[in-house]
């Protein structure tokens, strides 16, 4: 594989891990309402909290980087497609972990903060933004995989089917060689 198949799975593969890392960190912080001072969290929600799909999204889209790789052609194409598509989700989930409705939704699931009487919620927004950042990344590399993966070379050839004309093609002849000396797979 040349530099920019490198470059473009590094940079993608990065964007992916990305999203995994910031989905796993804390997004929002509940506080009682008369307390909203620093450490006095009563619940902090990690952003695979609120957005439900974000860290199997982020494995698909990993998954996508290595299924470019190991394609060509049309198939490098379509694969390329569903990568954007899955950078796209990754940007509509980060947007909706962040509503008034996910935040909700998780609060009733979390027992401390029924004890509270009006939580105050707090965004951390650093982690979102990187999600978001990683998410823009694995959009744009589908993209690029659609428009130039047709000019990355492909993994190696040696793990191609041979055409029947090409060397022993039929078991027989495999052990023949065998037989002889000679080395079937060369």
């Amino acid at each position: 594989m040349n530099r920019e198949t490198w470059a473009w799975a590094a940079a993608t593969a990065a964007g992916c891990l990305l999203v995994l890392l910031a989905s796993g960190r804390a997004w929002v912080s509940a506080a009682a309402a008369g307390n909203p001072a620093a450490g006095s969290s009563v619940a902090e929600a990690a952003g695979s909290d609120l957005g439900h799909g974000l860290t199997a999204v982020g494995l698909a889209s990993l998954a996508g980087v290595v299924a470019v790789l190991a394609t060509k052609g049309a198939g490098r194409r379509v694969v390329g497609a569903l990568l954007a598509l899955c950078g796209a989700g990754l940007g509509w989930l980060i947007v909706d972990a962040l509503s008034s409705g996910s935040i909700a939704a998780w609060a009733r699931t979390v027992p401390a903060l029924r004890a509270v009487a009006s939580p105050v919620y707090t965004v951390a927004p650093f982690w979102p933004v990187a999600a978001g950042a990683g998410a823009v990344v694995v959009l744009v590399g589908g993209v690029l995989a659609v428009v130039r993966g047709g000019r990355w070379t492909g993994m190696s050839a040696r793990y191609d089917r041979r055409p029947a004309g090409d060397g022993p093609a039929d078991e027989r002849s495999m052990w023949e060689a065998l037989d002889r000396g000679d080395d079937p797979t060369g």
